[in-house]
C-alpha cells in the first residue's frame, strides 16, 4: 500500500461505511427490495440483458487496449457486472430517499452500493494488484459515477400507457412489478444513455 497516512485512513472510512451497509442488509435483507427475487425478475427483461452484454462486453474488450495501466480485463468486467446488478436500485433509492419516500437507511445502502462498484472495487483490486493504492482513485469516482448513473436510468427505464416514457423508480410497486415495456416504446429515451457509454468507449479508443 501507498506510504501516505491518507490512504489508511481513506480504507478505513469506506471499509467502515460498506461494513455498516452489509450489517443493515443482513439485519433486514427485506427492507432492500435487491434481495427479493423480483428485483431479478425486474433485471431479467431481455432488452436490458442484450444491452447490458454489448455495453459490458464493449468495455472490457477495450480497457487494456486504453494506454491506463490500471485497466484490465479483469477489473472492467466485474465493475460491468456489479453495475449492472447494483446502479438500477442505487439510482431508484436514492431517488426515493430525495423525495422522503425512503429512509437514510436505504439511502446509506445505496451510495455505498454505488461507491463500491464505481469506485472502491476498483481501487481495492488494484491495491491488491500492485500493492499500492492507486493515483487514479479521485479521478475515477467522477468519470465512472456518470456512467454508472446512466446505466441505472437506463435500466429502469419503461413506458406506461397515458403517460408514455417514464422511470420504473417513480411507480409506488417498484421493483415488484410486471416486465418492463418492449424496448421499442423507449429506445428514443434510452439512446442518450446509450451514447454516454458508447461516447467513453471511443474516447478510450482515441490516441
Amino acid at each position: 500500500m501507498a506510504t501516505d497516512p491518507f490512504f489508511y485512513w481513506y480504507v478505513g472510512v469506506w471499509g467502515t461505511a460498506c461494513a455498516v451497509a452489509l450489517a443493515l442488509v443482513l439485519a433486514n435483507p427485506k427492507a432492500y427490495s435487491f434481495t427479493e427475487p423480483a428485483y431479478f425478475r425486474f433485471l431479467g427483461a431481455p432488452w436490458k440483458l442484450v444491452t447490458f452484454a454489448i455495453a459490458g462486453f464493449g468495455i472490457t474488450v477495450v480497457a487494456p487496449h486504453t494506454g491506463d495501466p490500471t485497466w484490465d480485463y479483469y477489473d472492467a468486467a466485474f465493475m460491468a457486472i456489479l453495475t449492472f446488478l447494483t446502479a438500477p436500485w442505487s439510482v431508484g433509492a436514492l431517488y426515493l430517499a430525495l423525495r422522503g419516500r425512503s429512509g437514510l437507511r436505504q439511502a446509506w445502502v445505496a451510495a455505498c452500493l454505488w461507491m463500491f462498484s464505481a469506485s472502491w472495487s476498483y481501487d481495492l483490486y488494484l491495491l491488491l494488484r500492485d500493492g499500492e493504492y492507486p493515483n487514479t482513485w479521485l479521478p475515477n469516482i467522477p468519470a465512472s459515477s456518470v456512467l454508472y448513473c446512466s446505466a441505472g436510468l437506463l435500466w429502469n427505464l419503461d413506458w406506461r400507457p397515458g403517460r408514455g416514457a417514464t422511470f420504473s423508480f417513480q411507480e409506488p410497486d417498484w421493483p415488484h412489478m410486471a416486465p418492463a415495456a418492449d424496448f421499442s416504446r423507449v429506445v428514443w429515451v434510452a439512446l442518450p444513455f446509450m451514447a454516454v457509454a458508447g461516447a467513453c468507449i471511443l474516447y478510450f479508443l482515441l490516441p
